[in-house]
């Protein structure tokens, strides 16, 4: 008989070592290697082609029943899931301890239950008489939700085994669910992969919408093994600044509608309220133009989404080392930007200091964003103010270019409906819409004419 052989596991990342080691060889954490339950080693006599159960093979035209999405009640809600919640769909939603997650479900599974659904909601860290505060503080205390607090698998499973499948499960959360079955304790490795494996059979098998809430790590990712992310049919992303009343729920795999699509909700003392124009957010405070402050038209998945970008320039004396600091936006395109406007434009930034803010606490990610940080420096250098009501976008190359960027006309269509006048962009973008005025351009020296000609 072949000798069993031992194999560790990271609690954090979910690799394997065959020794145990203070750090992880992955993750370079420490003290996160738990031995793991011993599997059998796979002999190739074994024959899998024969004893098995014949399954059956449906045509991809074949005349079925259409799944139809259901609305949370939550048009924001509505919008990150594309549409509303699939049956049978496993939904997995992360984000920063007290961001959150639990009330923006709890209210999701209120409007749904008063709809008429059957709610589910089983909650591993509150006891029902706290969730049940929550509920009152939130106004829902009479939404016909069922709701239990447990974390056995076993026990949620044999006890809705029993009735009619709900139409939507929460389980808050993964990481404090167990089975019996798997050694380790709730949120290691084994368990949180076979807890979400076992709900997640059962969501498929009965058409029940699942909503798993998930812990993340200190950068930011979803605690447990990757492979969970894999298993579930969305991954949604809570996130926010707690300094900030806004919350942005982004959608990070989506097997049922379009990815990076977002929802955007603002803390209040009644939870969280939706917000449908995320521009007006994002722009509140600018009646007067000010030196160093650009707007720019993000766009979120199919939502377009003005925010504003704030640069300040100060002069140094002489052998003092400049700073650089960015909210918001790579540090390390900051740093190349700077090096296309001082080699490509002759713009001197080597004796001051340079600091860059996406106002609103917004996080940017999108690479036409370059033309709209490099019109709030080139405006900060100069004390020279922007026109109030203009908006610019476009990504800039290192030879420093303008280059086209996706879905331009619906950057302008969302920038014309606030009411602003122009626009700056590459060249080349098709019809513009009534009323707005756009400059197009092809180098980066052009922006720099017009900002030094105030125009």
């Amino acid at each position: 008989m072949s000798k069993t052989k031992r194999r560790y596991v990271c609690q954090a990342c979910g690799g394997v070592s065959h020794r145990w080691q203070g750090q992880c060889g992955d993750c370079a954490e420490w003290n996160t290697l738990v031995e793991d339950t011993p599997a059998s080693v796979f002999s190739l006599k074994h024959d899998l082609s024969a004893g098995g159960r014949a399954i059956e093979f449906v045509k991809l035209d074949a005349p079925g029943e259409t799944l139809q999405r259901r609305s949370t009640g939550l048009a924001e809600f509505d919008r990150a899931l594309g549409g509303g919640l699939v049956p049978g769909a496993a939904i997995l939603m992360g984000g920063d301890p007290g961001i959150g997650k639990s009330t923006l479900l709890l209210q999701a599974s209120a409007k749904l239950a008063a709809g008429g659904a059957d709610v589910v909601y089983v909650s591993g860290e509150e006891a029902a008489g706290q969730v049940r505060l929550r509920a009152e503080r939130l106004g829902y205390a009479k939404a016909p939700i069922r709701l239990a607090s447990a974390t056995s698998v076993r026990d949620i499973l044999t006890t809705l085994g029993r009735g009619a499948s709900p139409s939507l499960l929460v389980i808050d959360s993964i990481q404090t669910m167990h089975s019996d079955t798997i050694e380790g304790a709730p949120g290691t490795v084994s368990q949180v992969r076979g807890c979400a494996f076992e709900l997640i059979r059962y969501a498929k098998e009965s058409g029940c919408a699942l909503v798993l809430v998930g812990h993340v790590t200190k950068d930011g990712s979803i605690a447990g093994p990757r492979v969970l992310e894999h298993m579930v049919d969305v991954v949604m992303s809570f996130e926010g600044e707690r300094s900030h009343q806004y919350r942005i729920l982004r959608a990070l795999k989506n097997r049922f509608g379009a990815v990076d699509e977002i929802g955007v909700f603002a803390m209040a003392g009644q939870g969280l309220e939706e917000v449908p124009n995320p521009s007006s957010l994002f722009l509140t405070g600018r009646e007067h133009p000010v030196a160093g402050s650009a707007v720019f038209p993000a766009l979120e998945g199919t939502r377009p989404v003005l925010v504003e970008v704030q640069a300040l320039i100060v002069r140094l004396q002489s052998g003092a080392t400049p700073r650089r600091a960015v909210v918001g936006w790579d540090s390390g395109r900051l740093a190349m930007l700077l090096a296309v406007l001082e080699s490509r434009c002759g713009l001197n930034f080597s004796a001051a200091e340079v600091y860059l803010n996406v106002s609103g606490g917004y996080r940017l990610t999108d690479p036409a964003a370059d033309l709209a940080v490099a019109a709030a420096l080139i405006s900060a250098l100069a004390d020279k103010p922007l026109p109030l009501r203009s908006a610019f976008f476009g990504e800039v190359s290192l030879a420093g270019e303008v280059r086209p960027v996706a879905h331009a006309g619906l950057r302008l269509r969302e920038t014309a409906k606030l009411g602003f006048e122009q626009a700056c962009g590459p060249d080349d973008i098709g019809d513009v819409p009534r009323g707005l005025r756009y400059g197009g351009m092809d180098r980066l020296p052009k922006l720099v004419d017009r900002i030094m000609a105030g125009a």
